[in-house]
């Protein structure tokens, strides 16, 4: 192999560790703000599966950004060693990503059935701050800037709204914007328009499918790294072995 053509595999090794770098920033926020999503939401989700694609993400994004910084090494330094450590990274990388791919498209497909809690946990609704389902609608409500669970209507068949007798939904559902709102289903409009459970769906769908895309786009540059490096790996001379003499006595 010539000198200037190993010096360009050497380059195109270093550009692709930057982009396992960037990919690795992009599947661990993923990973993280699902993560977030299901602690801040807890309450709605039937079962704790959903979490798997984001701890999977999360441990191939420290995976890749190791692979980064190894690769940068290795397309410094002539070390058989050191390209078979980067290439075995680059292996368990893609085992991580296509698991937690798979294990995204099946939960994106079933997000409907995995918030089926939401109408309970609205129907226990009491007003109350120190209950736990109370205080987890309200702060949904206000942190996705959504009302009820599909619109502000979802209410009007609650408990709460029934012995409450006030005409009214949670301040929680006023829009931020509008500081004169006080829940009055007399002013519709001062209302979130869209319910709480079309929101996190879509934020659900939106990192599930960031998740599926992202770990493409990682087997495409994990591609080029190992017809990359096995470029380079090709131009290590073969140890060559022979029989010792040995003289005895």
């Amino acid at each position: 192999m010539g000198e200037t053509r190993r010096r360009a595999l050497k380059i195109v090794i270093q550009i692709t560790c930057q982009f396992l770098w960037l990919a690795g920033l992009v599947v661990g926020l993923s990973g993280m703000y699902l993560l977030l999503n299901y602690r801040h939401n807890g309450l709605f989700f039937a079962h704790t599966y959903i979490i798997l694609p984001a701890c999977l993400a999360l441990a191939s994004a420290t995976l890749l950004l190791a692979s980064g910084g190894l690769g940068i090494w290795v397309s410094l330094r002539k070390s058989a060693l050191l390209q078979g450590v980067f290439v075995y990274l680059l292996v368990m990388v893609f085992c991580l990503e296509a698991t937690a791919a798979a294990l995204a498209y099946v939960n994106a497909g079933k997000v409907d059935s995995e918030l089926a809690p939401f109408s309970s946990v609205f129907q226990r609704y009491t007003g109350s701050s120190q209950d736990p389902y109370s205080d987890a609608v309200d702060a949904t409500q206000k942190e996705l800037r959504c009302c009820g669970i599909y619109d502000y209507r979802d209410w009007l068949a609650t408990p709460w709204f029934n012995h409450s007798g006030q005409g009214s939904v949670p301040r929680s559902c006023c829009n931020s914007t509008y500081h004169t709102c006080n829940g009055t289903l007399e002013l519709p409009g001062l209302l979130y328009p869209k319910g709480c459970q079309v929101k996190l769906e879509e934020a659900l769908l939106f990192v599930l499918h960031l998740i599926i895309w992202s770990s493409l786009a990682v087997a495409l540059v994990e591609t080029v790294g190992f017809v990359s490096v096995a470029q380079l790996m090709s131009d290590q001379p073969l140890l060559e072995y022979g029989i010792l003499d040995r003289e005895w006595a």
